[in-house]
């Protein structure tokens, strides 16, 4: 037994030793310096208490209001990017169900394939096929005479998130269908059978058996989508800059401007933070929620 005892504890220390390094030593430290007038040239100025909170959530200053864009923004993109990588993901994963068997690897392979591309890659590739003069898709909608003039893909609003938006999706949203589709396979085939035999069409089986046997992927899947919207940055920073103005920068990218443009660690240690909390409500109001959903039924 104590072998045992003294193997898993083996296990688990790399683990232990990753995330003291990686993450509760950094939050503590980055908690510790939210609260202080930190430099990264001159190091740490003196303890402030919350006047770096004050000043990002109450003043008229310049970080309250790229705190308030920056949110915002991310919130768009959250909004516009969730409702296809998630409904999307479970569209693909619902016609690969439903597909002969020698062909589901092909096509997974395929959907998945874009997720191994790095952002790097993305970036450039749509950004290629959406700038605004000499773009593909308006060189060929222009050929076509759909088009009169080019389209601002990358130029304007609101055609700037509509190109932000479609690279996510193409990139990401592989990931989020192989869980679904995971998810599908361990349903037992005997429902689909005697469902079929009692005459139940796809959405009667959508309604009654796909759904309440994915449901836990499904907010699974819904929740870390969420989360990784809201940490947004390689593509507006890589095909946008944050442009047009600051229309598509992100949160991240206003407290790394607050950091390394304003030279201001202790403010962006506190955006940090603020972040985290805003972040940790979304999950938490999202758990209730379902967790209220399942109460009802």
């Amino acid at each position: 037994m104590k072998k045992r005892k003294g193997t898993a504890v083996l296990f688990i220390i790399p683990f232990l030793l990753f995330f003291l390094l990686f993450w509760l030593i950094p939050f503590v430290y980055g908690i510790a310096m939210s609260v202080t007038k930190y430099s990264l040239i001159q190091g740490n100025k003196g303890f402030v208490g919350f006047a770096n909170y004050i000043k990002i959530l109450f003043s008229s200053s310049m970080y309250h209001k790229s705190f308030i864009q920056g949110l915002s923004n991310t919130v768009i993109f959250v909004v516009l990017t969730t409702p296809f990588l998630v409904f999307g993901s479970l569209f693909l994963a619902l016609l690969l169900d439903r597909l002969p068997e020698r062909m589901k690897g092909i096509f997974r392979t395929i959907y998945f394939a874009s997720y191994s591309v790095s952002v790097t890659a993305v970036a450039a590739v749509f950004v290629w096929l959406m700038k605004g003069n000499g773009g593909y898709f308006n060189n060929m909608l222009l050929s076509m005479g759909i088009i009169k003039s080019p389209i601002p893909w990358m130029e304007q609003q609101p055609f700037v998130w509509v190109a932000l938006t479609v690279a996510t999706v193409w990139w990401t949203i592989g990931y989020n269908m192989m869980l679904f589709v995971n998810a599908l396979n361990e349903i037992d085939t005997n429902l689909y059978e005697a469902s079929a035999m009692d005459g139940a069409g796809f959405w009667v089986q959508l309604r009654y058996i796909i759904l309440p046997n994915i449901k836990n992927v499904f907010f699974f899947v819904l929740m870390t989508t969420i989360i990784a919207s809201f940490n947004v940055y390689g593509q507006p920073r890589l095909m946008t800059k944050g442009g047009p103005g600051e229309t598509t920068k992100p949160l991240i990218m206003m407290i790394t401007s607050t950091i390394m443009d304003r030279n201001d660690l202790g403010v962006g240690s506190a955006m940090t933070i603020l972040m985290g909390v805003v972040i940790i409500l979304c999950s938490v109001g999202q758990y209730y929620l379902t967790k209220e959903k399942d109460n009802l039924k």
